[in-house]
């Protein structure tokens, strides 16, 4: 995975100069941050930030890939979260986001974890970049056992790495430091089913809703193409497919797709449509997964509405067949 690019925004409490002192980076730098004006003025990994990407992934209002740095996945999960919890919904972290995200959740967000065999056995793939190439592949597996771990815990691989100088993630039994997600809900917290799903096309956001109207969840996403421009109006969840193929229709005409012929993809986290699809009643569109997490909310989607595969994973256990979703323009 690629760092996140860096947005200046300007925003006091957020971003500011960019020669700011750059700050430890360890477990307990992170679990004990605080709050402080001048959070998020360094270009290097900021422990708040990375403490507040965790804490909203666990809320499921996903900034995305977690990586410790500003960008505008974050702002509109900030903005989300500020809104649902009857907060001034700007998108900026200040001393009330703050204490409230931190009410939603006692567990350190970062904890140590010991690489187990089934992280590293494999089998690991090296993924051409053409469609016609992948589709010779038996699956579309991870590429490294880095990949892997980065995903599992859903972090940046530059995060990973930095947390962990000098270690190697290829071994089971190597103890690692890694992104509290799977901390333990309470009660109030357990997934509901949705009501209705929003796509929010401008601002590369999709919403889960209540039966009250309100919002239990938001995930950033790449919606539409110029190629494959995505719907509009209302339709509804046909299916939910874990790792689905993925078949390539020559009507499509993707650019760098010369063939003249469908073709079949076999399953697999690094399968064009990720880990899951999720089938609207509209001819092939759906709602799945991605190879490269960190450009959801910002690259275009091949006409679908694209998250990271572990933001899909947990909507698909939020919808059924007839969950309405509504595209708004």
């Amino acid at each position: 995975m690629k760092r996140v690019a860096y947005v200046v925004l300007g925003v006091v409490g957020l971003l500011g100069s960019a020669h700011a002192a750059p700050q430890t980076l360890n477990l307990e730098s992170v679990n004990k941050a605080e709050w402080k004006a001048e959070s998020g003025r360094s270009k290097e990994i900021d422990p708040a930030l990375l403490k507040v990407q965790v804490l909203l992934d666990r809320a499921r209002f996903s900034p995305g890939v977690i990586d410790g740095h500003h960008g505008e996945n974050l702002r509109n999960a900030l903005k989300a979260f500020e809104a649902a919890h009857d907060l001034k919904a700007d998108g900026n972290l200040d001393q009330e986001s703050w204490a409230k995200l931190n009410e939603t959740s006692s567990d350190p967000a970062l904890i140590e974890y010991t690489i187990k065999d089934e992280d590293v056995k494999g089998p690991f793939v090296s993924i051409p970049e053409k469609l016609e190439d992948q589709a010779k592949l038996d699956h579309l597996g991870y590429s490294s056992a880095e990949e892997l771990l980065a995903e599992k815990f859903h972090m940046d691989g530059d995060l990973l790495k930095a947390l962990n100088p000098g270690k190697s993630f290829d071994k089971a039994g190597t103890s690692i430091i890694v992104a509290n997600v799977e901390a333990k809900p309470s009660d109030s917290e357990k997934v509901k089913k949705a009501a209705k799903i929003e796509v929010v096309k401008n601002e590369h956001i999709l919403r889960v809703l209540d039966k009250d109207g309100s919002v239990v969840a938001t995930y950033p996403a790449s919606i539409g193409s110029e190629e494959k421009p995505a719907p509009s109006g209302s339709v509804k969840v046909r299916t939910v497919a874990p790792n689905p193929n993925y078949t390539y229709n020559p009507d499509y005409a993707f650019k760098g797709v010369k063939t003249k012929e469908k073709f079949e993809i076999k399953p697999g986290p690094n399968n064009p449509v990720g880990s899951t699809w999720i089938d609207l009643s509209v001819e092939s569109y759906g709602i799945h997964g991605t190879t490269e997490p960190e450009k959801v909310g910002k690259a275009y989607s091949h006409g679908c509405v694209r998250l990271t595969n572990w933001d899909v994973e947990a909507l698909s256990k939020m919808v059924e067949k007839g969950t309405p979703v509504d595209f708004i323009d």
